[in-house]
């Protein structure tokens, strides 16, 4: 009896203990979680951020693409070893890209503060192109790859990081001159001409005018330097490999003086929308020879204006859509041939009557020589799609663009009266033009991931004739021969997966 009664007080002891030791180890209160809520203001996908009254939405997408017949990207064969159609010449590129966007909105008594940023993290097949007798090297369009083309990284890019307030837009976003759909009126490819286009967008103050009834009105000043300006050739530095490679001298861009000055206008209604456009851009450039005592030319003023119409709501089906926009520019050739558009083609191709034929043209704002005025460039051309929707899963686009380029009288003697076209027998006009046609189909069979397919036929419409001769173009492996000069034309494809999120 005494050894059951010692044994039940020492069970009850031990109990005692270990519910003290229990006891002493609970928290003294739960702090009560803030769960993250819906903020309903600004559309789906916006929640506030914990402990503050700003909203933030996170999008972006996720793209694995392969491109036949391309020149990097999705851009076409215009130049470089892409352009040489021998054995440097990529039959496809691969690329995959992740997109991340961060939005956020707060509601102060000025209206709304918003913020936005937009980034990619990107990897594209490079190419080899020829170092030297037999040997090749890996070019560094991947950024983060070494000399041997070893993988180590991607490359990173800022689409879009800026605030808008009380109308005002500061920062790098679209410029206020494109189009809404920028290059993209129904098409992936990349190299539209025909029209502005700041996909990778352009640093700007910008004040927006809302007037009511879908009616707005914009001024801006962007920065010209990265997207907006383009060669501004000394005639000085022709050579006849440079002109193959489709430039007529030494690029002499100076420092920078006055951004580009954009006006805009537009009415978005239920039937679509209509927007006219105009910039100023000012051309400024170097010396003339290789130091400041050999002069310069003065700046000249150039100029671009833009139409864009869409129409919505059309008889063949709903969600049915016409984009189309037409542009003129003098000295501003970028607001034709967009940031990612070529502004040098050296394409080659079969000849009957030498080694091969070529052909090439250039793109610039302006052109000069020794002593000389600036000689500003003219363009014009336009761009334009039709999208059809068979069904709420599958979609096509027709789409097309052209753009034309003239030189003046003296910049035409400038350019065909060096001793680089000493060679050529036949005619010299650097004149040109070029039109792409192309069709896309996508099928998205669940929401927010979609497959698509977008063939691209370009034609260069060169405007010289005979031939020429030139030493050898070592970076194509083109040996020194005699080349007929002849319009090229040339096709690409995108196979593409995209899921948005």
């Amino acid at each position: 009896m005494r050894m059951v009664k010692s044994l039940l007080l020492g069970t009850a002891a031990g109990l005692i203990a270990v519910g003290g030791a229990q006891a002493a180890d609970l928290p003294v209160k739960a702090k009560a979680v803030e769960y993250v809520k819906i903020c309903s203001l600004y559309g789906a996908g916006f929640y506030y951020i914990p402990g503050s009254d700003t909203c933030i939405k996170l999008g972006g997408y996720l793209r694995a693409e392969v491109a036949l017949n391309a020149g990097g990207n999705y851009s076409a064969q215009y130049n470089g070893v892409s352009a040489a159609n021998n054995r440097l010449t990529n039959y496809y590129s691969m690329r995959a890209r992740e997109d991340l966007n961060i939005d956020t909105r707060t509601a102060t008594e000025y209206g709304v503060v918003r913020t936005y940023f937009d980034a990619v993290f990107t990897w594209t097949t490079g190419s080899y192109a020829s170092a030297g007798t037999g040997t090749t090297a890996y070019d560094s369009a991947p950024a983060g790859t070494s000399g041997n083309g070893s993988v180590s990284g991607g490359a990173l890019g800022v689409y879009y990081a800026f605030i808008q307030f009380a109308g005002f837009t500061m920062g790098k976003s679209v410029s206020q001159f494109d189009a809404p759909w920028i290059n993209y009126p129904g098409n992936n490819f990349d190299q539209l001409v025909g029209g502005s286009g700041s996909t990778n967008g352009v640093t700007q103050f910008t004040y927006t005018a809302d007037f009511g009834q879908g009616v707005t009105a914009a001024i801006s000043a962007q920065d010209q330097t990265q997207f907006f300006t383009t060669n501004l050739w000394n005639t000085a530095g022709m050579s006849t490999t440079g002109v193959l490679g489709g430039a007529y001298g030494s690029n002499d861009i100076g420092g920078t003086r006055s951004p580009d000055l954009v006006g805009m206008v537009r009415v978005d209604q239920a039937w679509g929308l209509f927007q006219a456009s105009v910039a100023a851009h000012d051309n400024h450039v170097g010396y003339y020879g290789a130091t400041e005592t050999t002069g310069h030319p003065e700046d000249k003023w150039g100029w671009a204006v833009q139409l864009a119409l869409s129409i919505k709501n059309i008889p063949t089906g709903a969600g049915d859509v016409i984009n189309i926009s037409g542009v003129y520019t003098d000295g501003a050739s970028r607001y034709n041939f967009q940031s990612l558009a070529a502004t040098s083609y050296s394409m080659f191709g079969s000849s009957n009557a030498a080694y091969q034929s070529i052909g090439f043209a250039g793109v610039s704002d302006a052109v000069f020589g020794p002593g000389g005025n600036l000689e500003l460039t003219k363009t014009y051309g336009f761009r334009g799609a039709y999208t059809h929707n068979w069904s709420p899963y599958w979609n096509t686009a027709l789409y097309g663009a052209w753009a034309a380029v003239n030189y003046s009288s003296t910049a035409k003697g400038l350019i065909c009266g060096s001793a680089a076209f000493a060679t050529l027998t036949g005619t010299c006009n650097p004149d040109f033009n070029i039109g792409q046609v192309g069709v896309i189909t996508r099928w998205t069979p669940v929401k927010n991931l979609t497959f698509s397919a977008d063939f691209t036929y370009s034609h260069l419409d060169q405007k010289y004739s005979g031939a020429i001769t030139t030493g050898a173009l070592t970076s194509v492996a083109k040996p020194a021969a005699t080349y007929e000069l002849k319009d090229q034309d040339t096709y690409s494809l995108l196979l593409r997966a995209q899921r948005n999120w």
